[in-house]
């Protein structure tokens, strides 16, 4: 079963389907906008740093998330993330246990995250990450969350794919944009392009004639070499399916079948039968995402079955600067001190 998330018009010069939708684009930008301007409605005493994007779907934030962190775990600091939990029953404030939870509970970019640093899933983010700091964290990564305004952010990191970039430029549901460009540009303290291609060359623009920096990352298969000429049928619910296929392909995989899902997708028991003998019938390897790998974990008796069956193609993010992850814990350490003592002289 092969399912598109988005509509193809959002990643296209704007047309009729496009414009037809401007009225209700224009009452969301509005909204949006205006959301994002409201001041802070609480602040933390540690260092907060969000990663999230423009757009709606995946750019790449987990990975980079992940990075930023694991500097921060070399830098002898306690970092913790914080997320919303999307596709999650559970509201928190709960700190995710990747052994015990499942994803329809918190959720499943917690899962990965709480591999690597303390995680809690929290709908109210200050909440979220007050129980961050009781558990002893003293740098919070908030994952996603660029757009609300209830917690106060020292830096603000966007994450552009360079395959998609921003789209058609139009806010929802006319494109992509979670809310009007120039609204969310003026609270980016940087932006981060993942990959190659030329669709991030607008976030560029902007971001540079704003006077903030652009850093460049690619994402890279943990263990490229295994990979080579192996027949597979790979599988994804993300938000950017072909993007995982055409990674699969550049390390060497002969991708005999692609079968694409919406981003967070929980699998059937009919779609998981239907993997499961496609690979049997043409004897292919199952690989998929670690994401959709959380997903099926502790799901069922059948999605055990195709976890068990299925591989993982892991990826990780690495900055073209190795010195960037640093440089942007330490910008955001930088204005938390000026925001600490600013609230001291006030």
């Amino acid at each position: 079963m092969r399912v598109e998330e988005a509509p193809a018009f959002w990643w296209r010069k704007p047309g009729m389907a496009a414009l037809a939708l401007m009225p209700l684009s224009a009452l969301w930008g509005f909204v949006s906008g205006w959301r994002m301007e409201l001041a802070p409605s609480a602040s933390v005493s540690v260092p907060v740093l969000c990663v999230g994007n423009f757009v709606t779907g995946g750019a790449g934030k987990t990975p980079t998330a992940i990075a930023i962190c694991q500097a921060a775990l070399k830098a002898g600091l306690k970092p913790g993330f914080l997320s919303r939990g999307h596709g999650g029953s559970l509201s928190g404030p709960l700190q995710v246990d990747p052994a015990s939870h499942r994803a329809t509970e918190v959720g499943d970019e917690p899962l990965l995250l709480a591999k690597v640093a303390p995680t809690v899933i929290s709908a109210d983010r200050p909440a979220g990450a007050a129980r961050l700091i009781a558990m002893g964290c003293d740098f919070i990564i908030l994952d996603d969350g660029f757009q609300n305004p209830k917690l106060a952010k020292d830096f603000n990191l966007v994450v552009v794919d360079a395959r998609r970039g921003i789209g058609n430029g139009l806010t929802l549901p006319s494109g992509p944009l979670r809310a009007p460009l120039s609204v969310q540009m003026a609270r980016a303290d940087a932006v981060v392009i993942v990959g190659d291609g030329p669709a991030g060359d607008q976030a560029v623009r902007e971001t540079a004639r704003r006077g903030k920096p652009v850093y460049i990352a690619r994402t890279v298969p943990v263990r490229k070499t295994v990979w080579k000429g192996r027949r597979c049928l790979a599988f994804a619910g993300i938000g950017d399916p072909v993007k995982f296929f055409l990674s699969l392909e550049e390390a060497g995989a002969d991708l005999v079948s692609r079968q694409s899902f919406v981003d967070h997708h929980v699998f059937g028991d009919e779609e998981i039968r239907d993997l499961l003998a496609e690979a049997a019938e043409k004897k292919l390897e199952l690989v998929t995402t670690s994401k959709d790998m959380a997903r099926l974990r502790h799901a069922g008796h059948l999605a055990e079955e195709l976890a068990e069956r299925a591989q993982v193609f892991d990826i990780r993010l690495e900055f073209d600067d190795p010195r960037t992850a640093t440089l942007l814990i330490d910008a955001t350490r930088e204005k938390a001190e000026a925001r600490s003592l600013k609230r001291q002289a006030a």
